[in-house]
């Protein structure tokens, strides 16, 4: 040590030296247990009535005859905040004061040397209090009754007991389907959730376990539906999920059976099958199907309907063949490469050009397809045609009506502005002016449709404004379908809404749509009289079986009757991934 200085003292270490051996001792570890479990039981606990008449030594002194009073005031170590500049040579356990307050340790604090701690009493909410609020939430389904699990299970292995080596094969999944109270038509997705499609059977042990576990876990038909199509550890179904389950239904309903050697047809079908289910159940947009929205919407009704309708074409909604052909050969006049995708000025010629060019922009920009190939090479797929037919044909849905809200909305806020309205009504004026037909001002057309939607908030429109009116086709046809609008101004305003109030609501304008045209293609068809001229030259004999049974389709009923280019079609060129997304 240099010379001439003097050591001193490191306060804070020794301060913590006697700290510790204070907390060492076996009394004074004691005496906190005592002072929590006081604490804990909200009694009053004083601290700093330690004995202010010990000299400073004393108070720092580690034998173990301290009494408890003088420990407990010691308390104030750990509790309190340590400030430096406050420290002197010895520990401040005691002011002045706190001799008026030795003698009565319960007192009211009156100076920092006497301080009372009082725990706060915590209100406890009764615990029966959660157990009176019923469980409203269920994700796959309210539980109903108990099922009698075991009894399933029976039955389902006595029907097993009915096939070779107890195995059953597709073809006898419809059996397995009926033992477990399911319809007919989940006899494919039952398969191959069992793991079917790898071995080309399902065993009776694998099967009973994997329908125990969806029975312990699911329980309503929207969830197992769910189950049994989506990919492990989703709990949505995606366009892919479909497919297994429709081609089985192409495969072995009677009113497809004429499809089955028209092989390359089966995707497209299957393609419009599916956009149709996403169409309707997908309210979301999401491209995933829940069980919630399947449980809203009524497509398990339908594929329960499978079994009993024999004609498929009465199932309007979701699998009819005869819609199925009317959106294929719509798209196939538009697709005049035949590469199956069709671009601006392809879409631009349906129904001659009566759809607005700002409009086929808006539909391009990716507002209403999905995948990147409308913005990136600006072709949309069929799969997007499906979107685009219904929702042109039949705008009073909630889809059509949320496709069409989508185009119009430029900005994306929500809403449809004057100026967005005056946007689109420009092109109809030069239209109409082209046509030698007077347009009506803006002004004065604004005035009809803010009369006819009537809006809830002024100077906008919003979606719900949209749905809430019953001409939405009148406002949609009147901004961008030049050949609807004229139709609806040839027509009383009063007879239009009187006819929109007496429809059935059993027939939509798109069902009226693809039977019209329908009738209207099969007729063409046969007065062309294609199968006996020079298209049947073309044909191989694989064609020949083709047409033989398309045409024993048409004797029964006017239904399939193509040009034998489509038989030209090369399914390896199909890309099929990018109609899915």
């Amino acid at each position: 040590m240099p010379p001439g200085k003097v050591l001193q003292p490191v306060l804070k270490m020794k301060v913590d030296e006697l700290f510790l051996c204070w907390l060492s001792q076996p009394t004074t570890q004691l005496m906190l247990k005592d002072c929590l479990k006081r604490i804990k039981n909200e009694e009053k606990t004083e601290i700093g009535s330690g004995d202010a008449g010990n000299s400073e030594n004393e108070r720092f002194t580690t034998k173990n005859s301290n009494s408890k009073q003088s420990i407990l005031g010691d308390i104030r170590l750990p509790l309190m905040p340590f400030t430096p500049p406050q420290l002197s040579i010895s520990l401040p356990l005691a002011t002045s004061t706190s001799l008026r307050n030795a003698s009565n340790v319960k007192g009211t604090r009156r100076s920092s040397g006497t301080r009372v701690v009082q725990t706060k009493k915590e209100e406890t909410l009764p615990p029966s209090l959660s157990q009176t609020i019923p469980t409203f939430y269920f994700p796959r389904g309210c539980p109903k009754e108990k099922v009698n699990i075991d009894a399933v299970i029976a039955k389902i292995e006595r029907t097993f007991s009915q096939f070779p080596n107890e195995r059953a094969t597709l073809d006898d999944m419809g059996k397995v389907a009926k033992a477990c109270d399911c319809p007919l038509y989940w006899k494919g997705p039952l398969f191959y959730c069992a793991g079917g499609e790898r071995t080309g059977y399902v065993s009776v042990h694998k099967f009973v376990a994997m329908w125990r576990k969806i029975l312990q876990t699911c329980y309503d038909d929207a969830a197992k539906f769910v189950h049994l199509l989506m990919n492990p550890g989703c709990n949505y179904l995606v366009q892919e999920d479909f497919i297994p389950f429709l081609q089985d239904v192409v495969n072995s309903h009677p009113g497809l059976s004429f499809l089955k050697e028209a092989s390359e047809f089966h995707s497209r079908y299957i393609t419009t099958v599916i956009q149709r289910i996403f169409y309707t159940v997908n309210r979301s947009w999401s491209g995933k199907i829940t069980c919630n929205e399947l449980r809203k919407s009524n497509f398990l009704q339908n594929v329960a309907l499978l079994e009993e309708e024999a004609d498929i074409n009465q199932l309007t909604e979701y699998f009819s063949y005869e819609h199925f052909y009317v959106i294929y050969c719509k798209f196939w006049e538009l697709d005049t490469d035949h590469d199956l995708y069709i671009d601006r000025k392809d879409l631009a010629r349906h129904n001659d050009h009566a759809i607005s060019s700002r409009m086929i922009e808006r539909i391009f920009s990716g507002a209403v397809t999905r995948g990147r190939k409308a913005q990136k090479d600006g072709k949309i797929s069929y799969a997007d045609f499906v979107w685009f037919l219904i929702s042109e044909e039949d705008k009073k849905t909630p889809t059509s009506i949320e496709y069409w809200f989508r185009c119009m909305d430029l900005d994306g806020d929500g809403a449809l502005s004057m100026y967005e309205l005056e946007y689109f009504y420009e092109e109809q004026c030069q239209k109409l002016d082209n046509m030698a037909i007077e347009p009506l001002p803006f002004e004065d057309c604004l005035c009809q449709m803010l009369d006819l939607v009537k809006p809830q908030y002024e100077g906008k429109i919003t979606l719900h404004d949209l749905k809430r009116c019953k001409l939405t086709n009148v406002f949609f046809d009147t901004f961008f379908n030049i050949e609807k609008y004229l139709d609806h101004e040839q027509k009383d305003q009063f007879s239009i809404l009187r006819d929109s109030e007496g429809e059935s609501p059993e027939v939509s304008d798109w069902e009226k749509y693809a039977a019209e045209e329908y009738d209207i293609l099969v007729a063409e068809e046969a007065a062309s009289d294609q199968w006996n001229d020079g298209y049947e030259a073309e044909l191989n004999p694989v064609d020949h079986q083709k047409a033989n049974v398309l045409k024993y389709q048409m004797e029964k009923r006017p239904f399939f009757e193509m040009p034998s280019h489509l038989a030209d079609v090369d399914l390896d060129e199909y890309d099929y991934e990018e109609d899915f997304e």
